[in-house]
């Protein structure tokens, strides 16, 4: 069964209210409407980021027949031979913000950078396509987030280049200036309208 979706109308596949609020202005300032769908897709363990993203829309696509993006992002940090780089969320996951600042403990050199692979497909698709963005930064010697402001994830702990704020202090609209997820929807979204 194929739907067929023309116009300004995408999907998130995502279950990270987050990424997916993040998501929805940046493609916003572009007239592109973007529903969340709440699909679990398939997320192998690769060094890819692109892999990832590729294989898990793929995943998501055959399961809703639907114009759908997903994000894969990670985080790698150059004391730490570019751990944790796509294993970011399991890492959060496990130790946390505290355990990634404790393993950097003593660590003069902070630089880091925040990858994101937006992956789209469509029916009108004979592959997926990858959108990519980088965020340089460094990562900060203990967290700081505001009350009230959005930060998940490594936010607290990461601090852009050119900002004195980390991700977790700023608000989205802010951190959509810096983000590495709002380069690759910026990419995207480009893409998109042209495609059209």
């Amino acid at each position: 069964m194929s739907f067929q979706l023309r116009g300004r109308v995408i999907f998130f596949a995502t279950n990270n209210l987050n990424k997916f609020n993040e998501a929805r202005k940046v493609l916003a300032e572009r007239n592109i409407a973007v529903g969340m769908l709440r699909v679990k897709s398939l997320e192998i363990q690769s060094d890819s980021l692109e892999e990832i993203a590729k294989t898990s829309v793929l995943h998501a696509f055959e399961k809703c027949y639907l114009p759908i993006i997903v994000e894969d992002a990670g985080l790698f940090i150059d004391a730490l031979n570019r751990f944790p780089g796509p294993y970011a969320a399991y890492v959060y996951r496990t130790i946390g913000n505290r355990g990634l600042l404790k393993l950097m403990e003593n660590t003069e050199n902070r630089k880091a950078k925040f990858q994101s692979v937006i992956a789209y497909c469509s029916s009108e698709l004979k592959s997926p396509m990858c959108f990519i963005g980088k965020a340089e930064g460094e990562i900060t010697k203990k967290e700081r987030k505001e009350k009230g402001k959005a930060g998940f994830g490594f936010d607290p702990i990461f601090k852009p280049a050119d900002s004195n704020e980390t991700f977790a202090e700023m608000t989205t609209a802010e951190k959509n200036k810096y983000s590495h997820r709002a380069q690759a929807l910026r990419k995207f979204a480009e893409w998109y309208q042209k495609s059209l």
